[in-house]
C-alpha cells in the first residue's frame, strides 16, 4: 500500500503505473488519489456501508486532481467520513439520486465488491484490463439500463480480429450486469450480453519440435552469455543511434532459469515468476505452491529442474527476482522476443512451453491422467486437448491390424473375419 502526505507537490509528483492504483494520505485513513492507467487522478474515499466485513466496500470520487486543491478535498472527505459514521452511504445517495449508473459506474462497482475481494489477482487484473480498455472508451457513458444487446454486439463484431479476446469481453460483460443484477443496480432482466453467438476460436496450442527445441536451446545459451547480435538499419531517419559496442541482447541467468523451468516442469508463467525459496523442497524433488490456478499444487522435480535451481543465486525471497530482489519479475517479454527471433521461433508464447512438456508426454504414451496430474488440472476434460497427441495406443493397434492383414495377404496365417455389413 502506497502512503504519503497528499499535498500539490506529491500529487503532482505520482506517475502512471500503467495499472490503476491508490495512493493513500498517511494523515486521513481512507481518503487518497486513484490514478488510472491513462494518469488521470482524482481525489476518492473508500468505505464501507455498512458494519462488519461483510458490508460492501464503496467508493466516493470527490473530484479530479486540479479541479480543487488537497486540503479542500480533504475537508471534504472528513465529512463524508463523518457521514458514514452516522450510518450514510454517501455513494450509494449519490447513485440513486443520479438514477442508475452508467455502464462505467457499473464496473466501478463489480470490480471493487465482487473481482478484487473474490478473484485472484491475475484475474482481476485481467477484467481490469477489458474495462478498461475496451469497454468503458466503447459504451462507459451509456446507462447501464439502457445499454442493448446490438451495442454489445457491435462492440464484440468490431474485436473480429481477435477472437478470444473478442469472447472474453462478452464473458466479462455478462458476468458484470450479472453482479449488477444480484446487487440491485440494474433490473434482473437486464443482459445485453446475452442471446450473442460467439466467434469460433481455433486452438491456441503450438508444440515445438525436436529441431525447435534445439533451436531454442542454442538461442538461450547464446543470450545468456555472450548476448544475441542484432543491427540498426543505418539508412532509416527514424532509426535510433546506438553505439556498435552494444548492440546485442544478453539475459540474466534467472530469465534464461525461467525459461527452462517453464519447460522442464510444465508450470505456468507466473508460478514460476512468483515462486518463492521457500516454496522448493530439494530433498523431496518438488515445488509446494499454497496457491495456483486450480488452488494448492505440487509440483515434481525432474532432474533438469533441480539442477536449474540448484545453480541460482539467491539474492532474495524470489526465485526469478525483479529490479527490485524484494519483488519477484514482472514478465520475460523482452527476452523471450530476443530469443524466439534469435532461435527463427515465430508467433511462439511462453504458454506454448506448456503444451510442449504436455505433447512429450501425451507422445510417449504416458497417458492423459498422469499428464493431467502433472500439470495440475483439476477437470479431465483440460487435458483431453493432448489426445490426438496421446498415439502409443493407437500406434500399436493400427500394428497388430497391419501385422495380421500382411500375413493373411502372404499366406503365413492370420484369420480375418469378415464383416457382416447390413443396410436398413
Amino acid at each position: 500500500m502506497t502512503t504519503a502526505r497528499l499535498s500539490k507537490r506529491t500529487i503532482d509528483a505520482i506517475q502512471s503505473r500503467g495499472s490503476e492504483y491508490t495512493v493513500w494520505d498517511d494523515t486521513l485513513r481512507c481518503f487518497g488519489v486513484r490514478v488510472r492507467p491513462s494518469g488521470a487522478k482524482s481525489f476518492v474515499v473508500v468505505y464501507r456501508a455498512g458494519a462488519g466485513r461483510g458490508a460492501p466496500v464503496r467508493r466516493f470520487t470527490i473530484a479530479a486532481v486540479g479541479k480543487i486543491t488537497p486540503e479542500r478535498a480533504r475537508a471534504r472527505a472528513k465529512i463524508i467520513l463523518g457521514a458514514v459514521a452516522h450510518g450514510n452511504d454517501p455513494a450509494g445517495q449519490k447513485t440513486t439520486e443520479r438514477g442508475t449508473p452508467t455502464v462505467a459506474e457499473l464496473a466501478d462497482c463489480f470490480m471493487a465488491d465482487h473481482v478484487r475481494p473474490k478473484r485472484k489477482p491475475g484475474t482481476a487484473e485481467f477484467y481490469r484490463d477489458i474495462l478498461d480498455r475496451i469497454v468503458r472508451p466503447a459504451i462507459g457513458t451509456t446507462k447501464a439500463d439502457k445499454l442493448a444487446r446490438l451495442q454489445v454486439g457491435k462492440l464484440h463484431s468490431s474485436l473480429a480480429g481477435t477472437p478470444f479476446q473478442a469472447n472474453r469481453v462478452l464473458a466479462v460483460i455478462g458476468s458484470m450486469y450479472a453482479f449488477g443484477s444480484r446487487a440491485g443496480l440494474v433490473p434482473e432482466s437486464a443482459n445485453p450480453a446475452r442471446g450473442i453467438g460467439k466467434f469460433k476460436e481455433g486452438r491456441r496450442e503450438r508444440f515445438l519440435t525436436g529441431q525447435e527445441l534445439e533451436r531454442l536451446g542454442s538461442a538461450i545459451r547464446e543470450a545468456e552469455s555472450v548476448g544475441i547480435p542484432w543491427s540498426v538499419d543505418e539508412l532509416d531517419p527514424d532509426a535510433k543511434h546506438v553505439p556498435k559496442i552494444k548492440r546485442s541482447t544478453k539475459i540474466e541467468p534467472a530469465a534464461a532459469a525461467a525459461v527452462r523451468l517453464l519447460l522442464f516442469t510444465g508450470c505456468r508463467l507466473r508460478e514460476i515468476l512468483h515462486l518463492r525459496w521457500e516454496y522448493v523442497d530439494f530433498e523431496r524433488g518438488c515445488l509446494f505452491l499454497p496457491d495456483s490456478k486450480t488452488g494448492r499444487k505440487t509440483v515434481i522435480l525432474n532432474a533438469p529442474a533441480l539442477a536449474i535451481l540448484s545453480q541460482l543465486e539467491r539474492v532474495g525471497p524470489y526465485v526469478v527476482p525483479g529490479n527490485n530482489p524484494e519483488r519477484p519479475r514482472y514478465d520475460l517479454k523482452r527476452p523471450w522476443e530476443a530469443i524466439t527471433r534469435r532461435a527463427g521461433l515465430h508467433r511462439v508464447r511462453l504458454h506454448d512451453l506448456r503444451h510442449t512438456y504436455a505433447s512429450f508426454g501425451a507422445g510417449g504414451g504416458l497417458g492423459l491422467p498422469i499428464i493431467g496430474r502433472l500439470l495440475g488440472h483439476s477437470q479431465a476434460t483440460t487435458t483431453a486437448r493432448y489426445a490426438h497427441l496421446d498415439n502409443d495406443p493407437l500406434r500399436r493397434a493400427s500394428e497388430q491390424i497391419a501385422g495380421k492383414i500382411s500375413a493373411a495377404l502372404n499366406g503365413v496365417g492370420g484369420d480375418v473375419i469378415p464383416l457382416s455389413l447390413r443396410i436398413g
